[in-house]
């Protein structure tokens, strides 16, 4: 996992509530153990017709939202089962935000475990960001604030723990790996004792 400090991007916008699991990765998908290559399967009942050509009108198949890596959805995002290919399947698409005004506590911790990093905005402003397709923000996770162009901004809520692991591009056993020396030092001393 890379850190992540700051992102400036277009968003794309998906004005659907209840977006679950199933429809962020069909489980027919979840046959891998691995991440590379599920962001073709991401929304693929979406994306695709029958006969799997890219249906044209669907959000993130048109071209001018090729390079968003900002995804606002409406609420109760990743309901549903749990699954760390949901997750998975943004990040191999590109996406490495997700905004919504309600993102379901399993997705949430799945997401951020992988390096998505999940935003809960108030609903208004998610519903102004929704009427404002290819809008151009920048999500500084140090300061927990979404920006606007003109330098307007909005605070979002993290866990500390959570923050400090995307700052530092680790997992949760990536940081306990990087805590090893001071680990063994209170081990030592605590035998010693």
């Amino acid at each position: 996992m890379n850190p992540f400090r700051t992102l400036e991007s277009p968003i794309v916008g998906l004005p659907r509530a209840n977006i679950d699991t199933d429809q962020i990765i069909p489980a027919r998908f979840l046959t891998t153990t691995t991440r590379e290559g599920l962001g073709r399967h991401a929304f693929h009942d979406w994306r695709y017709d029958e006969q799997g050509a890219p249906r044209a009108d669907f959000v993130l198949n048109r071209p001018e939202h090729r390079d968003a890596r900002i995804l606002v959805a409406g609420r109760n995002f990743g309901c549903g089962s749990s699954r760390e290919h949901a997750p998975w399947a943004l990040l191999d698409a590109g996406i490495r935000v997700v905004i919504s005004s309600e993102i379901a506590d399993i997705f949430r911790n799945n997401a951020l475990k992988n390096g998505l990093l999940p935003v809960v905005l108030p609903e208004a402003v998610v519903d102004t960001l929704l009427a404002q397709p290819g809008l151009r923000l920048q999500v500084d996770v140090a300061k927990r604030r979404v920006y606007w162009p003109d330098g307007e901004h909005v605070t979002f809520p993290i866990d500390a723990f959570a923050q400090t692991c995307l700052l530092e591009g680790v997992d949760e056993l990536g940081y306990l790996r990087a805590q090893d020396a001071a680990i063994t030092a209170f081990e030592e001393r605590r035998h010693a004792a």
